[in-house]
């Protein structure tokens, strides 16, 4: 019987070796690593093609909604299963768009792990159960279709920080990693992401990231704009 080889990426050394011996245990599965983020994710799933990474959506050194964009772009063939503790909508919609297939939430009972694994396994896409069994292909559908580049006005002016700031949402950053990255306060940044929302008409930061894909006027933002402008 081939058994469905995992990798766990998660940085508390605990949970991680707690998680990679219950899988241990199970007949039909085999962990070929269990990795902090100090090692090199990509290069170790080149090198053991698991069928499936378990990530920790909250890791603590490494940006995990990039190592799924990276992943999925180089090794399609891996699925990937995020575990956190109550994932936002925001969040769902995030990693959905990048290609999650299935979140665990960290207080889920033994039987609902091991269910997801396989699922996910299978081709099933699995979201956390406190969400209806049918949103997952409404999240999908929002996050591919997003609000139409043709009605968004092109004739808005951004700012130069607030081109900083859709090209780092378009590298997947989160609001703290941004106000690191500008040595800006979490409350500024919190400011410029609503009020980019209200310039392009936008709702969420899914559209706003697929709004600068879109547009070449943000490729360049970081490096041609002094950090102390605003």
């Amino acid at each position: 019987m081939k058994k469905i080889t995992l990798m766990v990426i998660e940085d508390n050394r605990l949970l991680r070796e707690g998680i990679a011996a219950m899988i241990k245990e199970q007949y039909d599965m085999k962990v070929v690593a269990a990795l902090g983020t100090s090692e090199n994710i990509l290069l170790k799933i080149s090198t053991l093609k698991p069928n499936i990474a378990l990530l920790d959506l909250g890791l603590r050194n490494q940006n995990s909604l990039q190592i799924v964009t990276s992943v999925k772009k180089k090794f399609s063939g891996t699925k990937i299963i995020v575990m956190d503790l109550v994932p936002v909508h925001e969040e769902i919609l995030e990693f959905v768009q990048a290609g999650v297939s299935g979140f665990i939430l960290k207080d889920a009972n033994v039987q609902e792990f091991f269910k997801t694994l396989r699922a996910v396994n299978q081709g099933i896409q699995v979201l956390p159960p406190h969400l209806t069994g049918t949103l997952f292909s409404q999240i999908v559908s929002h996050a591919i279709n997003e609000f139409p580049q043709s009605i968004i006005d092109k004739s808005v002016r951004m700012s130069k920080r607030e081109k900083q700031v859709i090209e780092l949402i378009a590298d997947g950053l989160t609001n703290k990693e941004i106000a690191q990255k500008l040595h800006l306060s979490p409350y500024t940044v919190k400011s410029h992401v609503h009020n980019i929302l209200e310039k392009l008409a936008l709702n969420t930061r899914v559209q706003i990231a697929k709004h600068a894909h879109l547009s070449s006027a943000y490729t360049t933002a970081i490096d041609t704009t002094s950090l102390l402008d605003d």
